[in-house]
């Protein structure tokens, strides 16, 4: 058994199947290296609270040829790997959701793989990569923008930072702008992520 193995072996409350799951952990960890595991309090919707081991940082994906880092947590009740974890996306105070097919306004994951649990053939590490591929199909956040005057200037406005999916804490500050065009020349057409008002996309603050 790994050092990090045995870590969250001991980690772990006694009513997991403390083996199994360090087993499926460990092997999430290998895949994704920027989550880390935590034990701590879950609150339900009903009020109820529980002790439970989670999976918190962020994962990688790939978006029109650039890689992004979109936070979440994955959250491992006692019954797992019977039944499916719960997962959110956590955006930080300087992003919001995109609600869509796979994200609630509220940050819950909704993919069907979660939907279709099933032991013995859905697992922690499947469960990520699949959530790399789906978002990496419809990214689920988006930076805040920022409030601009009611008299701003036309270059002011038009640079209104169209910021795109990316955890600051790890891409500081890349702010995306359209180049104000040439006297008497058209503005270039520039590739980029959908933004805050995508089609077929609703922002949640």
């Amino acid at each position: 058994m790994t050092s990090r193995k045995s870590a969250i072996t001991k980690m772990l409350p006694k009513t997991y199947l403390r083996k199994h799951v360090a087993q499926d952990i460990d092997i999430a960890l290998i895949h994704f290296k920027d989550l880390f595991p935590k034990v701590d309090k879950y609150i339900y919707n009903d009020g109820t609270t529980k002790v439970l081991m989670s999976l918190t940082g962020t994962i990688p994906i790939l978006f029109e040829d650039m890689s992004y880092n979109i936070p979440i947590s994955v959250w491992l009740e006692e019954s797992y790997p019977q039944s499916a974890p719960i997962c959110y996306v956590r955006p930080s105070r300087d992003m919001m959701i995109l609600r869509g097919n796979y994200v609630s306004s509220n940050g819950d994951v909704l993919l069907p793989y979660l939907q279709e649990w099933e032991q013995g053939k859905c697992d922690l590490v499947s469960l990520l990569q699949v959530m790399v591929a789906m978002f990496g199909d419809a990214p689920p956040i988006c930076m805040q923008p920022y409030p601009q005057p009611a008299q701003a200037s036309y270059s002011n406005s038009f640079s209104s930072r169209m910021v795109l999916y990316l955890a600051p804490f790890i891409f500081p500050s890349i702010l995306t702008i359209f180049p104000l065009p040439a006297e008497g020349k058209q503005a270039q057409t520039m590739r980029l992520p959908p933004l805050c008002l995508t089609v077929g996309m609703v922002c949640s603050g």
